[in-house]
């Protein structure tokens, strides 16, 4: 399945239980090794903002989850300053980083193929 990001092997093994239970734990381990947690952001403030669709997606986003996310990204930058991680009470726990700009880049993305999909349509008159 493709999604935003390109080709995703997520579904196929979230719908297999027991590959997903050999998976999940490399899986928090990467997320951990990564070291975004630790600056207190979540994974989808690394989606690269110059891409379209992520531009697109940032306008969708509401008041409080944009003040949100430049408060981590304002206390990350501290911490990157002074060559530290924040606290560890501080740091963003698993079941905290759940994906708030994934699904409003998704929308994007199929907005854009069905455009994609009008624009190029063909009329034809019946005779």
């Amino acid at each position: 399945m493709f999604g935003p990001l390109g080709p995703s092997l997520a579904p196929t093994i979230k719908a297999n239980r027991g590959l997903y239970k050999i998976i999940k734990p490399f899986a928090g381990w990467y997320a951990d090794l990564m070291g975004y947690r630790r600056m207190g952001l979540k994974y989808d403030d690394l989606l690269v903002e110059e891409r379209p669709d992520v531009q697109r997606a940032l306008g969708r986003l509401t008041d409080k989850e944009q003040y949100d996310r430049t408060f981590r990204f304002r206390r990350a930058s501290q911490a990157s300053i002074l060559h530290a991680d924040l606290p560890k009470s501080q740091w963003l726990k698993p079941e905290e980083d759940t994906r708030y700009l994934t699904p409003h880049v998704e929308s994007v993305v199929e907005e854009d193929s069905e455009r994609q999909v009008w624009d190029t349509l063909a009329v034809e008159r019946k005779k």
